[in-house]
């Protein structure tokens, strides 16, 4: 069966840090890139991150860049995403998701193949 897995996410006052993780399993987790979605009450959902199977190629939106850091452990089945200076506007559910296109970063969330049930970040002012 195939899972992903998010955690670490939480109340946290602004400026403030967490770390999400996404854990998989039930396919081969090296031959995938790993995005990492979010979604606000009454909002679409906005592609945050990705990184490439072999983490060769990284993707921030623009409102993140700088703040938000994406990386993998092939070993451990396991994409993390560090995000520090959190502001009020970051704060949705994060999904993380997997595509089977390893070498591409998509920001298309059709595109992906599999999905995490998500992780609630709240940042207050």
């Amino acid at each position: 069966e195939v899972q992903l897995v998010e955690s670490g996410g939480g109340l946290v006052q602004a400026g403030g840090s967490l770390t999400l993780s996404c854990a998989a399993s039930g396919f081969t987790f090296d031959d995938y890139a790993i995005g990492w979605f979010r979604q606000a009450p009454g909002e679409g959902r906005e592609a945050v991150s990705c990184i490439s199977s072999s983490a060769d190629t990284t993707y921030y939106t623009d409102s993140v860049e700088g703040r938000f850091t994406i990386s993998r452990d092939n070993a451990a089945n396991t994409v993390y995403l560090q995000m520090n200076s959190l502001k009020p506007e970051d704060t949705a559910v994060y999904y993380c998701a997997a595509d089977q296109r390893a070498s591409y970063c998509s920001t298309i969330a059709p595109r992906y193949d599999y999905w995490g049930q998500g992780t609630q970040v709240t940042v207050s002012s």
